[in-house]
């Protein structure tokens, strides 16, 4: 049975004082029959049917489970779109969409290791998804820069969950501020800049990252409220395959509980995030940079973003369609042609369009 390796070998207390520089393991936590989860698409019925039913979108389709980042910039980029995702299901993943995965999955592999590891219950599956976080702090602690890093914190009364792409620190000549710069990669079929409305989607999606992060940072991890929330038990035994990997790392461990705290701690010792974001733009065809665009968090623009979409996962208004002036993304839309939103029923040319097809956010 595969273990975690050297990013929890060092590390022999159960809090964060006594984190050593490692190179981190990501686990993966096997199938379990029991916890896969079926969801009916109602593909057959009328998409307005979707709105009919009074409650929420986040009792419906997330009921104890955390609001994903990109559930919160897909929400973005067309919240029709999105209401219609939830309730008739997402189209297949494209060419362009698995080669950007793929290459996702390279530039995370050059800097993690991944094992996996027997689940038998959530308690298990959630012990699990936080070691991952403790390890690759470990790592950006040590190493200077991790990948792929799982954030969970409660934000504005939502539980929410991202998984950062980069994080490393700033470098001398880039900025004085000491906390850690966020960046994401996004990968391009064509080696030319996407439209603005994708640009945006990409910057909102940045300073969730660092929304999230600076909440854990500063108001802590509310450990009751997710025992509560999540439904899971504190006092849960993690299973022995479970505990056999920690215990092999080092960390005295056995219970959900005990991996909870630590988490917690860890994020205790952590400066916010650095208020410059850096977004970058990759070539597909060679892997060659397009673009890096670096630009400052601005805390009052995420927060007027992140309520309105709030207000339409908690069904508190109407979803609205995408601006007249961004209709040209209902080109490249599964729903489009039972949507009234699309221009294509008043006009046969939409304005504007990219030469690329856009790619909304996937869920994670």
């Amino acid at each position: 049975m595969a273990i975690l390796d050297a990013a929890f070998a060092a590390t022999r207390s159960i809090f964060p004082s006594a984190i050593r520089s490692a190179s981190p393991s990501r686990i993966l936590a096997g199938e379990n029959p029991k916890m896969i989860r079926s969801i009916t698409l109602f593909s057959k019925r009328k998409l307005s049917a979707c709105s009919d039913i009074e409650e929420s979108y986040l009792y419906r389709f997330r009921r104890n489970q955390a609001l994903g980042v990109t559930d919160l910039t897909g929400t973005e980029w067309c919240e029709k779109q999105m209401e219609n995702v939830l309730c008739f299901g997402r189209r297949k993943v494209n060419k362009a969409m698995k080669v950007g995965q793929a290459r996702h999955l390279q530039l995370e592999e050059e800097v993690v290791k991944k094992v996996r590891v027997r689940v038998e219950s959530n308690e298990d599956k959630w012990a699990l998804k936080l070691l991952n976080s403790i390890a690759g702090v470990n790592q950006f602690l040590f190493e200077g820069r991790t990948r792929e890093l799982l954030l969970l914190g409660f934000v504005g009364g939502q539980w929410i969950v991202g998984i950062i792409d980069e994080l490393r620190k700033a470098y001398a000549e880039e900025s004085s501020d000491g906390g850690p710069i966020l960046i994401d990669t996004k990968t391009r079929l064509r080696d030319t800049l996407p439209a603005e409305p994708q640009r945006r989607n990409g910057r909102l999606q940045l300073m969730l990252y660092k929304l999230l992060w600076d909440t854990i940072v500063k108001e802590g991890f509310p450990t009751g409220a997710f025992f509560d929330y999540f439904s899971l038990n504190r006092h849960y035994i993690l299973s022995q395959d479970v505990r056999d990997n920690i215990a092999n790392a080092g960390i005295q461990a056995q219970t959900l509980e005990e991996i909870v705290r630590y988490y917690e701690n860890t994020f205790k010792m952590l400066p916010i995030a650095n208020d410059q974001l850096l977004l970058k733009y990759e070539f597909q065809k060679d892997q060659s940079i397009i673009a890096e665009i670096r630009f400052n968090h601005d805390h009052e623009w995420v927060m007027s973003k992140y309520r309105e979409v709030i207000e339409f996962w908690r069904n508190e208004r109407e979803a609205e369609y995408t601006p007249e002036e961004e209709r040209w993304k209902c080109r490249y839309c599964q729903f489009a042609k039972s949507c009234p939103g699309n221009p294509s029923f008043e006009s046969p040319s939409p304005s504007s369009p990219p030469r690329e097809a856009p790619a909304p956010p996937i869920p994670s």
